[in-house]
């Protein structure tokens, strides 16, 4: 059974560090574009960040761009969300979820693919 699973969220203070991981439960993450995407109480899901096979394209959501960093050990079959510089507006069930559409833009905008249970981040004094 293909499903994804996240992990690493919590309570953090403004302006503290949290690092996300995806990983994958019956198949290798390698084969997909892989996206990290978020659902705030009362909002829509927004795609946050966004990252190709290869790890050789990237895209952030202006909201994040400069505070958030994703990467990938395609060796551990992991995906990486580095989250600094947090905010209380950040707080949210973060998800991940993948896709074999090459475009990373794309796989953002329209938060391709079926997300696992998802982490929560919490950000608040």
């Amino acid at each position: 059974q293909v499903q994804f699973v996240e992990s690493g969220g919590g309570l953090v203070q403004p302006g503290g560090s949290l690092r996300l991981s995806c990983t994958a439960s019956g198949f290798t993450l390698d084969w997909y574009t892989i996206g990290w995407f978020r659902q705030a109480p009362g909002k829509e899901r927004e795609g946050v960040s966004c990252i190709s096979r290869s790890g050789g394209s990237t895209y952030y959501a202006d909201s994040v761009k400069g505070r958030f960093t994703i990467s990938r050990d395609n060796a551990k079959n992991t995906v990486y969300l580095q989250m600094d510089s947090l905010k209380p507006e950040d707080t949210a069930v973060y998800y991940c979820a993948g896709d074999p559409i090459p475009n990373v833009q794309e796989m953002c905008v329209d938060m391709r693919g079926l997300a696992g249970q998802g982490t929560r981040v919490t950000v608040s004094s």
